[in-house]
C-alpha cells in the first residue's frame, strides 16, 4: 500500500477563538475558557484562518488514527466551549438511605450500605455537581473531565464481595447530554 501525506481540516465556528501554542489548544467560546494539550511529534497543528490545519507525511495506520484522534479532540473541546457536556447520575439506595452533598472539590456519600465512614469522589477542576434530591448533574465544558468525574462517581459507590442481583445500591450514569455521537 503506497503511503500518502494525511490533511485534516477542523472548522471554526464565528463564536470561538482558537490560540495554539505548541501543544497546547486554548478555546474560549460562549460557555467558557479551556485549554488541553494535544499532539503528536509526527503531527503538525497549525491555525489558518477559520479553520486549523492537522497534517502528517507519510503516515502508518496507526498514525493516520492519531490525526484522527486530535481531530476529535479539537471537535468536542469546540462543542463543549459552545454548548458545555452534563452527565446525570442517580442515587439508587435499597438499603440503607444515602445521602450525598457537594463538599468543596468532593462529592461526598454517607451512609452507604451503612458504613461509618463516608465515601469521596474527586471532583475535577472546571466541572461543577449539583445534588437534588436523588440526582446529581455533572456539568461542564471539557468532555474529558465531566466524563472522568461522572465515573469517579460511579466508582466510588462501587459494590465489591457482594451480589449484585441483591445489593443494587449506588450511584449511576443514567444519561449523556451533549456528547457528540
Amino acid at each position: 500500500m503506497k503511503k500518502t501525506d494525511i490533511i485534516e481540516i477542523v472548522k471554526i465556528p464565528e463564536k470561538v477563538q482558537i490560540v495554539i501554542d505548541g501543544n497546547i489548544v486554548k478555546i474560549k467560546g460562549p460557555k467558557g475558557e479551556t485549554q488541553k494539550t494535544i499532539g503528536h511529534p509526527k503531527v503538525s497543528m497549525k491555525k489558518e484562518g477559520n479553520d486549523v490545519k492537522l497534517e502528517m507525511k507519510n503516515p502508518t495506520s496507526y498514525e493516520r488514527a492519531i490525526v484522527y484522534a486530535l481531530k476529535s479532540h479539537l471537535n468536542n473541546l469546540i462543542h463543549g466551549s459552545i454548548n458545555g457536556y452534563v452527565y446525570t447520575l442517580k442515587v439508587c439506595s435499597g438499603h440503607f438511605p444515602m445521602t450525598a452533598k457537594v463538599e468543596g472539590e468532593k462529592l461526598v456519600v454517607s451512609n452507604f450500605l451503612g458504613e461509618k465512614i463516608p465515601r469521596r469522589a474527586n471532583v475535577l477542576k472546571g466541572v461543577s455537581v449539583k445534588v437534588q434530591g436523588d440526582q446529581i448533574s455533572v456539568e461542564g465544558i471539557n468532555l474529558g473531565d465531566v466524563s472522568q468525574t461522572a465515573a469517579n462517581i460511579e466508582i466510588a459507590t462501587r459494590i465489591l464481595n457482594r451480589d449484585r442481583r441483591r445489593f443494587q445500591d449506588g450511584i449511576f450514569i443514567t444519561s449523556k447530554a451533549g456528547a457528540p455521537i
